[in-house]
């Protein structure tokens, strides 16, 4: 499905659904097109490419998923693979990459995405509104305004993982169970995705030598240096809840361990009480005579000194404080 904005510096509005072979579409430098291709197909990739003589190889990218952010130079256009995040915790994989293919030029913007993404919705319903000011700063501003959109998703999700690492914390005291083993590893899972789909972005954004990978314009670069911001806020929230869900499970595993050790020397306890009485009734229960067997008091005095040397044995533990 292909979707087109085109706003006319002209005119100073937004119209939508106009034809990409219009010659006199890219004409005017300060009008920008965005065409947004959502659950495209390879005919219409196919066809948006050869309208704007995109690369093969970028082509390619947008056909088949790439787990790697990363930013091409055409020298007519700049290609952008980047990264949305989709967060459902009610399913095993909580985080999911969405890949978001983004062409910019001198004036004209183009992105390609598999499934919806709220972001670019929102940006739609503006354009449709005839609010799209950002179609006025230019294709970098643009862009921006995209990246900052897919920026703000992950806070909320910080939040929610902070409050289940909370959560997680209040529940380690409890009895160990299944359920928090798998909320360990379901977190450091969330965790990696995060942190995969964000640190390339962060290399994609940096400046080196004081010039960005790509173009932008002097007045729209403090834009991008607020986004660098935001993005080192989320990796550092990142590597703190990493570092907050290590600690807890080596916190877990040591109450486990001291539990474990707890019931153990419990029972060497008890197995040691119960030896002399194991040895006594095992020797006198291989056919040796018992003295004045025939006497119901030997039964007696042997079960007294049986209970006596336990009740012996317990108040030395209990003394040592050992039981």
């Amino acid at each position: 499905m292909i979707k087109t904005y085109f706003y006319d510096a002209d005119q100073k509005r937004i119209i939508h659904d106009v034809d990409l072979r219009r010659p006199d579409l890219l004409a005017n430098s300060r009008s920008l097109l965005w065409v947004d291709l959502y659950d495209f197909t390879e005919a219409e990739i196919n066809e948006v490419a050869s309208i704007f003589g995109f690369h093969t190889l970028s082509v390619e990218d947008c056909l088949h998923y790439s787990p790697r952010a990363k930013v091409d130079d055409y020298e007519d256009y700049f290609f952008f693979l980047l990264h949305a995040i989709r967060y459902e915790e009610d399913k095993e994989e909580e985080v999911s990459l969405e890949q978001l293919n983004v062409y910019l030029g001198n004036n004209f913007i183009v992105t390609l995405h598999r499934r919806t993404l709220r972001t670019l919705g929102r940006l739609a319903r503006e354009c449709l509104s005839n609010q799209a000011l950002f179609m006025q700063k230019g294709p970098d501003f643009f862009l921006y305004t995209i990246l900052d959109g897919l920026t703000d998703h992950y806070f909320p999700v910080l939040e929610r993982i902070n409050a289940r690492i909370d959560e997680l914390e209040d529940d380690l005291y409890v009895e160990p169970s299944k359920e928090i083993t798998e909320e360990f590893l379901s977190l450091k899972r969330t965790i990696l995705a995060m942190r995969r789909a964000i640190m390339p972005q962060k290399r994609i954004f940096t400046m080196n030598n004081g010039q960005y990978s790509f173009a932008v314009s002097e007045e729209n670069a403090p834009y991008y240096l607020d986004l660098l911001d935001h993005i080192e806020r989320i990796i550092d929230s990142i590597d703190g809840f990493a570092a907050l869900v290590d600690n807890a499970m080596a916190t877990y595993y040591s109450i486990i361990s001291a539990r474990t050790n707890e019931t153990m020397r419990v029972l060497t306890v008890i197995s040691t009480i119960f030896m002399p009485l194991t040895f006594v009734t095992g020797f006198f229960g291989m056919n040796v005579p018992l003295p004045a067997q025939d006497n119901a008091i030997s039964t007696i005095s042997i079960t007294l000194g049986l209970l006596g040397v336990s009740l012996w044995m317990y108040l030395i533990f209990r003394v040592k404080k050992w039981i």
